[in-house]
């Protein structure tokens, strides 16, 4: 990739590491490592997002409606799921503040409206530093009154046969047909990364906890892997995978659970008071995979 920007898009680039990011919804859409792709551009609102950022809070909201400090809350969908998803960064333009040819930062701010009552400023930081992606997530409450807000990174990570990948979780969610979770329990055995573990080829979208923050990825055919850390903002996270795409998955550091406004302690959602703020921060650190000796 070529460096600086034109338009929306930042070329960003340090030794055998190089990221696209696009204004809208402050995305990665590019991302390469020894000229192999590890994130896979698939998502957003038109398919051309290898990541994105979640804010004011990630997931789905049950209902479309909350409450919270004796007050009712109302949201309207904002994409073509029927429940608002994801929050309003990853669907629309940031302003770019900063940018070089290693770090770009990019802040969005909205009022609240019909499609949701959060009013916020928020900033994400992508910087490349040796073989590290990192991004830095930030949002501050703008708005009156306190609200429970959340983060979190949504990558769409390369899946070959032989992925393989390592995370552990004292405690994993399973899903109720509308996408939201269900009830907890000990993670199944099938869904067990502790050791490290091939992908299981099933549909996915499950929310885990008592995470350290955490994670491997080994891709043997590209001769890569990555090491990802979550700061403690950061401590679940969600595993995604489609059965009709078999070339990604989604790990996703998240502050909260899915569906936080109606679960106890609202799932991990932080409330803020007006002008406070939370941040989040995730590296991706790259590397070539060692050669495994013949025989083995």
């Amino acid at each position: 990739m070529s460096k600086g920007h034109v338009g929306d898009d930042i070329d960003l680039g340090r030794g055998d590491l190089s990221v696209r990011i696009s204004r809208r919804g402050a995305a990665v859409t590019a991302a390469t490592f020894r000229g192999k792709p590890f994130l896979v551009s698939t998502g957003g609102q038109d398919g051309t997002f290898a990541s994105f950022p979640m804010v004011p809070f990630g997931n789905r909201v049950e209902g479309n409606a909350m409450t919270f400090g004796g007050r009712n809350y109302a949201f309207q969908r904002n994409y073509h799921d029927p429940l608002y998803l994801h929050g309003d960064g990853w669907i629309s333009l940031w302003e770019l503040e900063e940018s070089s040819s290693e770090h770009a930062q990019l802040r969005f701010w909205r009022d609240a409206d019909r499609i949701s009552p959060y009013a916020y400023l928020t900033r994400q930081e992508i910087r490349l530093s040796g073989n590290r992606l990192a991004l830095t997530l930030s949002v501050e409450n703008r708005g009156e009154a306190v609200l429970p807000f959340g983060l979190g990174q949504h990558p769409f990570f390369t899946r070959t046969p032989e992925t393989r990948l390592t995370i552990a979780a004292d405690r994993f969610w399973s899903e109720r047909p509308d996408h939201l979770p269900d009830v907890p329990g000990p993670v199944p055995a099938k869904f067990d990364f502790t050791s490290g573990a091939l992908l299981p080829w099933q549909w996915m979208n499950n929310a885990f906890e008592g995470w350290n923050g955490r994670a491997a990825i080994a891709w043997p055919e590209l001769g890569i892997q990555a090491t990802l850390e979550a700061d403690d903002a950061l401590n679940r996270f969600m595993l995604y995978m489609r059965l009709d795409r078999t070339d990604f998955f989604c790990l996703e550091p998240m502050s909260h659970l899915p569906n936080g406004h109606h679960l106890p302690d609202f799932g991990g959602l932080k409330p803020l008071e007006p002008g406070e703020a939370l941040l989040g921060k995730v590296t991706i650190d790259l590397s070539a995979l060692p050669v495994q000796p013949e025989g083995r």
